[in-house]
């Protein structure tokens, strides 16, 4: 069984970066298809130790400003020759899942989110490019338009849909009528290498836009006068630093050690985006460090709230709406129940999701499948 594996740009390192290369590991792919690459940033990735195949779109001036050549996406995945493969495994929340694949192969698409831009974000996506109104305006609105049908379409060429999380999984069904099976991204669950002991402050762990919510917590946090150390970067920063007050620190970038010790230090994490699945959370109560959540999204599946006054299992408080009062609230109500939560309970959460349980369960499937498909010829 030859496998190859799409994703849709290698860029910058995240979490759908994460995933990938816990595929690499799994099946051993000769060749990654993609849109662009940048090589300095998967150096010391097993990622760069594959032949990557790009697309024209792979030029310097497109990498830094890909958002803008978005319209050209869709015709570039789809100019890929997958010949070699008897099963494409496409790692897309983009545009990855609309590869062609050849008759007789399986397409297989794990999907971190239907492509964002075309459905529920593409009012963020017009923002961030300050083209809410005008002409110009109307023009991008037409070309997502174009995408949404595209996208709805191409989604017909996948065979099995994996989701990374519930919440993704209703999402695919809502957007392409599919159906999917959910199978949670690998977290780094491991502890730290040294003993910690708690801090008297919280942390807030993004990079620094708008959807992440940061402009929130320092708001809730300069009211509050409690210690809060934001760990990240992005074009927020500035604006964040200059509004916050003296009991805000700001950390910037870190290396993945430091940012792991942060926040095992730190009283609780705070996480107030709506994400399709969460990894840092997941990776926060490895270390022993409840979650402070909105209660949308993925951290409804990764976040476990106390029942009834029972803390037994709890790893988190949920806030109901992103408005400052609601996190407020909890934020107060996180320091009367503080010592209630269990860092054994909080670390037995968190090995859910493993990178081991994530090899295993995507194995399983992909091996299944394939046998199907052949049990059947």
């Amino acid at each position: 069984m030859k496998i190859n594996l799409v994703h849709d740009w290698l860029v910058d390192f995240g979490g759908a970066e994460k995933v990938l290369e816990s595929l690499v590991e799994v099946f051993n792919p000769e060749k990654i298809y993609t849109l662009f690459y940048d090589k300095e940033n998967f150096a010391d990735s097993p990622i760069s130790q594959r032949e990557i195949v790009t697309t024209f779109l792979d030029k310097n001036f497109v990498k830094k400003r890909y958002r803008n050549f978005l319209p050209f996406f869709p015709f570039a995945i789809e100019q890929f020759d997958v010949d070699e493969s008897d099963v494409l495994i496409s790692s897309s929340h983009c545009v990855a899942k609309g590869i062609m694949p050849k008759v007789g192969q399986i397409h297989i698409c794990y999907c971190h989110t239907p492509l964002r831009y075309a459905w529920d974000q593409s009012y963020d996506y017009l923002k961030l490019l300050k083209l809410q109104r005008g002409i110009k305006s109307v023009l991008v609105k037409t070309v997502l338009h174009y995408l949404r049908i595209w996208d709805e379409t191409s989604s017909k060429r996948v065979d099995y849909f994996i989701s990374n999380s519930n919440f993704v999984g209703e999402r695919i069904k809502k957007f392409y009528k599919r159906e999917s099976f959910t199978i949670y991204p690998p977290c780094d669950v491991e502890p730290l290498k040294e003993e910690t002991k708690k801090e008297e402050r919280f942390v807030f762990a993004s990079r620094l836009v708008h959807y992440k919510r940061a402009d929130l917590v320092i708001d809730v946090f300069n009211e509050l006068k409690i210690p809060l150390k934001v760990i990240g970067d992005g074009p927020q920063y500035k604006e964040l630093k200059e509004k916050s007050h003296k009991n805000i620190e700001f950390l910037g970038h870190l290396k993945k050690e430091d940012l792991r010790r942060e926040i095992a230090t730190g009283r609780a994490l705070i996480f107030p985006p709506v994400e399709d699945f969460g990894i840092l959370p997941v990776e926060a109560q490895s270390l022993g460090t409840p979650v402070i959540a909105l209660k949308k999204g993925g951290s409804l599946e990764t976040v476990i709230s106390p029942e009834e006054g029972n803390f037994e299992n709890a790893t988190g408080l949920f806030f109901e709406r992103q408005e400052k009062d609601s996190l407020t609230k909890t934020v107060k109500e996180f320091l009367i129940v503080e010592g209630k939560f269990k860092k054994k309970a909080l670390i037995k959460n968190s090995q859910r999701f493993s990178k081991e349980r994530f090899i295993r369960e995507i194995s399983q499937f992909v091996k299944q499948k394939y046998e199907e498909k052949n049990s059947v010829c």
